[in-house]
């Protein structure tokens, strides 16, 4: 009885260890793409262009409605062109 006991005890200690590992959330990668669709919640930082000139690469890392964090990698023209119309 004493070993059937300890044998269970046993089992409900792994078993937690594992659901502590599977609690981390693992982070999305989107694919960019014309007409995708986002899910966006919540922005969390996104890269600033602002200084940039021409195509750059620039990361989008949000949360959507589900609380599962996204990041999406893009290409986008820099806003920081002197004399550009």
């Amino acid at each position: 009885m004493k070993m059937l006991i300890l044998g269970f005890a046993a089992l409900l200690a792994t078993g937690s260890a594992f659901a502590d590992g599977q609690s981390q959330r693992s982070v999305i990668h989107d694919k960019p793409g014309f007409f995708v669709h986002l899910d966006v919640d919540k922005v969390l930082s996104s890269t600033d262009i602002s200084q940039a000139c021409g195509v750059i690469p620039a990361r989008l890392d949000y949360l959507d409605h589900k609380g599962l964090e996204h990041v999406l990698d893009y290409q986008v023209e820099g806003a920081g062109c002197i004399n550009d119309n």
